[in-house]
């Protein structure tokens, strides 16, 4: 139905005649902000754009002139939801709109929508009119399916930002995975890539949640491929996994996959016998990682420069993810990391291996805020002194090195690995992860965005840096010829 004013003035007319004089002739708005803003020119802009979205909303909530009307009709149900608009500001935020406006043959516009869009659709609506739109964690991916449904892409993109800034969000059934998978479902790399990147980093805290066990069988089975994943231990997995298997009750095939996916090598040998005897899981589909168990054994009973000559080493059960247990490294939280180069001394096991359980490794960590790349430094200064390395003008830099040297330490090299925690919607998660050697030199970009000089930088947690520092030793097979 078409709402009129009293002299009959088409509702396009109304529309198009409010959006001109509010731009124009903003004189005549009374009790708005008003905000000023001077031109280099010297002319002053007078804003009451505020006004117009007051304008503008009110127009949508009382309908006026309005000359379509919006029947809005829940999939498989008799549900409507009737909405007065205006085809003006329809057509002029999205072209699906004005498509459907132009090949009307009444004054109401049918549209069919599933139970979640038609609940956040007059919200969507407003957004038309208004340019602005609360959001919440579960009203998130509807929105985001009538943003890409309508051809709204400022709002569709911002849905998007929305979703990767608020993936630490806490919710009673947790959001993460259900995003990942509708990113996936509509083709969104960068918003899959962050859901999955969230859910590696912060595996832990993902297994002590409700949303764990909603995760799909391709989703598990993706995560268990990555060696990035940060959690305890490779037993606190398998221990998850037992709990996944028992609520979702898959196949046989995908049972065996994910068993097979487990790093036994990483596990020690005591629970490894424990879990032979005591976990059911275990018991039913022992033969199908009866070979894995085998090379796991192997692995902790040999020394890897032996264990080298006989077996690849470069596989997927020798290779550590980055554990956060004490063996593995050590938690480093830094007060006021702008002040100057800090030191900082940890012990590790020399590897995962049962031969060198009883063996440890002291590592020397230095911090510096400053550190000037030599790309970027001069050798000499004007009187030929070596000019020092700490700057005011450089970055920040870990440095981490073993504090002796040791035989045992023939045919492995160790990675080290610093992960960079910070607060995201009061939730402290991962927020960088850098592989190297032994400088973060090595990794190009450590902390590069990152402003320590600012008590509120993102980065900073009550104004102290929070890293965790994790060593993995990787074996080589070309140490001896495998027979």
């Amino acid at each position: 139905m078409m709402h009129s004013c009293e002299q009959e003035i088409p509702g396009w007319v109304y529309v198009g005649t409010l959006l001109f004089l509010i731009y124009f002739h903003s004189v005549t708005v009374s009790g708005a902000p008003l905000k000023q803003e001077v031109l280099d020119s010297g002319a002053t802009v007078l804003n009451h754009s505020m006004s117009l979205v007051h304008r503008m909303e009110t127009l949508l909530a009382f309908g006026n002139s309005s000359d379509v009307s919006l029947r809005v009709q829940t999939l498989n149900t008799d549900e409507v939801k009737v909405i007065q608009a205006h085809s003006l500001v329809l057509s002029l935020q999205s072209d699906v709109f004005e498509e459907l406006l132009l090949s009307r043959n009444s004054s109401a516009l049918v549209l069919i929508e599933s139970s979640d869009c038609a609940a956040v659709f007059d919200k969507f609506i407003r957004y038309l009119y208004c340019g602005d739109i609360s959001v919440r964690l579960d009203q998130a991916t509807s929105l985001h399916k009538l943003a890409s449904k309508y051809h709204v892409w400022g709002l569709q993109q911002g849905l998007t930002q929305y979703m990767i800034q608020y993936l630490s969000s806490d919710s009673p059934t947790g959001h993460v995975v259900s995003w990942y998978s509708y990113a996936l479902q509509i083709g969104d790399n960068t918003l899959r890539d962050s859901c999955l990147q969230y859910l590696s980093w912060n595996l832990s805290s993902v297994l002590q949640s409700g949303e764990w066990i909603s995760i799909s069988k391709d989703l598990l089975l993706s995560l268990l491929q990555r060696s990035d994943l940060i959690l305890h231990s490779e037993l606190e997995l398998y221990e998850a996994l037992e709990g996944w298997v028992s609520q979702n009750q898959p196949d046989s095939t995908t049972v065996e996959s994910v068993l097979r996916a487990v790093r036994y090598g990483m596990i020690p040998p005591q629970n490894l016998f424990r879990l032979q005897k005591q976990s059911a899981l275990m018991v039913k589909y022992y033969e199908s990682i009866r070979d894995l168990l085998y090379l796991a054994f192997q692995f902790h009973s040999a020394s890897p420069i032996q264990l080298a000559k006989y077996f690849d080493v470069n596989c997927s059960i020798f290779t550590p993810r980055n554990y956060l247990s004490s063996s593995w490294g050590s938690p480093w939280i830094i007060n006021n990391p702008t002040r100057d180069d800090r030191s900082f001394n940890f012990q590790t096991q020399l590897g995962p291996s049962g031969h060198d359980s009883s063996k440890r490794v002291t590592w020397n960590a230095l911090f510096s805020p400053r550190w000037l790349p030599l790309i970027g430094r001069s050798t000499y200064t004007e009187l030929g002194a070596m000019q020092p390395t700490r700057t005011d003008g450089g970055r920040p830099r870990i440095i981490v090195t073993p504090a002796t040297s040791s035989p045992d330490f023939a045919g492995v090299s160790f990675q080290k690995t610093v992960i960079v925690m910070a607060k995201q919607q009061g939730k402290v998660v991962v927020r960088h992860v850098y592989n190297f050697h032994q400088s973060t030199e090595e990794a190009g970009d450590f902390l590069m965005d990152a402003d320590l000089q600012r008590r509120a930088s993102e980065y900073l947690i009550d104004s102290s840096l929070y890293l965790h520092i994790v060593i993995k030793p990787l074996y080589h097979t070309l140490l001896g010829s495998r027979k």
